[in-house]
């Protein structure tokens, strides 16, 4: 396999980030509760005020893995960046792809200089707690997770 090119999305690559939205649900048994559509990350993350950055991996002109990401504040570090989803295709996992979408990530982090990087993990993805530990991430079990969904 070719090493992949990463680059920051395009609103051309939606209907690819949307397909990896969708197979990431599906791996997290949770497909029914992705309720955005290829022209909600349109406008999203494209139009006047985007709402979030994505980066995606491509080999061969097609998109095979994605982070989408924002900046949000922390009241203790200042501007933070979070990591929603990050996500690819099975067939080319365990390759590098996952390593260098996040590699692009950790330096995009340290270039604009944010005071955290920061995402979440299903306790039962052993696999990718395997890949974050790797990193020597903090696994923090002590923080409770809490939202309220509208959608």
């Amino acid at each position: 396999m070719t090493d992949p090119i990463i680059r920051f999305a395009t609103i051309d690559d939606c209907q690819s980030i949307y397909d990896l939205i969708l197979e990431l649900a599906i791996y997290e048994k949770a497909e029914d509760q992705v309720k955005i559509s290829v022209e909600d990350l349109k406008k999203d993350g494209f139009g006047d005020k985007p709402l979030f950055e994505c980066i995606v991996a491509e080999i061969s002109g097609k998109v095979i893995g994605f982070a989408l990401f924002f900046t949000n504040y922390s009241t203790w570090k200042g501007p933070c960046l979070y990591l929603e989803d990050f996500a690819v295709f099975p067939e080319y996992r365990g390759k590098g792809v996952g390593k260098a979408i996040f590699n692009k990530l950790l330096d995009l982090a340290k270039k604009r200089k944010v005071g955290r990087f920061a995402w979440q993990v299903l306790d039962w993805n052993t696999s990718a707690i395997e890949f974050y530990n790797g990193y020597k991430a903090d696994l923090d079990e002590e923080w409770v997770n809490c939202r309220i969904n509208f959608k």
